[in-house]
């Protein structure tokens, strides 16, 4: 057993070229073949410039969510050192198929020597999820190494081909045919992409970042559903599985589709953030006044502002000078956004031995939240 864990590697990976703000649709296609009524709406306010696609323009996948995990894990680190890789843990919110894990198809793809898997579900939480497991497999002495690895392939199911049939059922009873906010809204927030890091017992890079502790909390037990997808809600709210719906309802309904309700995130999600920052600081007897450098990933630079109203609402010592946020320029990737911030961070920020960095993540599935202390240890 060690006493301390080290993340001693960290990369990040982006598929293609950057896809600009009016080239969206180029990719993800035309609904109806009608350009989008919120689109223009929801970019100023989200504020994401630009974004990365597993896409080409003809809506065909260059890359399966497996291989932009494993090419970010290649990244970072030589043959001879992926031989040496005893655990992998994996997180994401859009796998390529349900069975196998996810974790078994980056395994296939990126190793040549059996070890063991963790494959994490959920949405943007899964990347403290799947850290913590790492984190813990080092920890107790159950491996010497372990690899976080995130990713997220969330493009493919935001193409138009995704909501035809949905449309088409509501050009049948309209002549002016509107998909739902909730669907269509998601369309425009979304990137691919894929991040990881390597922890070990031994701080052995020139900088390493020291974990100090990572707290997870889930408001599910009184909070309902607000993001889902292979599901809908019947007549009374209630979520209802895809499992319940005819195969012709599924393509009616774009049970396939991911969704959101906003009504219930505009009214949860940044109050439960901050009580959860707040559990965390007192469980772990955190001075918020000590820490550094503050990720938080955020879906939007809408909410980025509203989490910082409320932490000073609150009086809590994380002034917004020293964020730090690579939102606009890569998008929200989901689960693999921390990482890739702090991967940005890391390269380019002048960091100081003994400086605190905080992770801060979000997940309005049902509402759960990470947050994570590191210290920057810098070798001599």
């Amino acid at each position: 057993m060690v006493k301390e864990v080290y993340i001693t590697k960290i990369a990040s990976f982006f598929p293609n070229s950057p896809v600009g703000n009016d080239e969206m649709e180029d990719y993800l296609g035309f609904i109806g073949g009608k350009p989008s009524r919120v689109r223009n709406i929801i970019l100023r306010q989200n504020g994401i410039k630009q974004r990365f696609y597993a896409l080409t323009k003809n809506q065909e996948i260059t890359h399966t969510n497996a291989e932009l995990a494993s090419l970010a894990i290649k990244k970072m680190l030589t043959s001879d050192e992926l031989n040496r890789i005893e655990v992998l843990c994996c997180g994401t919110s859009s796998p390529d198929q349900y069975i196998p894990s996810h974790a078994s198809m980056v395994h296939g793809e990126t190793f040549k020597h059996s070890l063991e898997l963790f494959s994490l579900a959920g949405v943007c939480l899964t990347s403290i999820a799947a850290l913590k497991t790492a984190y813990m497999s080092v920890l107790s002495g159950n491996s010497m190494n372990a690899i976080c690895s995130t990713s997220e392939l969330s493009s493919a199911g935001l193409l138009s081909k995704s909501y035809e049939k949905e449309y088409e059922e509501m050009t049948n009873v309209s002549e002016n045919p509107i998909l739902a906010f909730e669907k269509d809204f998601l369309r425009f927030m979304l990137s691919d992409g894929a991040a990881c890091c390597l922890l070990e017992g031994n701080s052995n890079s020139p900088i390493s970042l020291q974990i100090n502790w990572i707290e997870c909390v889930s408001y599910a037990n009184s909070m309902p559903v607000c993001m889902y997808m292979g599901a809908d809600l019947d007549s009374n709210g209630n979520l209802l599985s895809w499992k319940n719906y005819s195969y012709e309802d599924l393509a009616k309904k774009s049970v396939w589709a991911l969704k959101q309700n906003v009504k219930v995130l505009n009214e949860h999600v940044i109050p439960l953030f901050v009580d959860a920052i707040e559990h965390a600081f007192n469980k772990h007897k955190t001075d918020p006044q000590s820490i550094n450098y503050i990720i938080p990933h955020i879906s939007s630079m809408y909410f980025y502002h509203k989490l910082d109203e409320e932490i000073q609402r609150r009086k809590i010592q994380l002034d917004e000078s020293r964020w730090f946020t690579n939102l606009t320029s890569v998008g929200n990737i989901g689960s693999v956004s921390i990482f890739a911030a702090l991967d940005e961070l890391v390269r380019t920020k002048s960091l100081v031995d003994g400086e605190k960095i905080l992770l801060l993540v979000p997940e309005s599935g049902r509402f759960s939240y990470g947050v994570v202390l590191l210290t920057v240890k810098k070798s001599s």
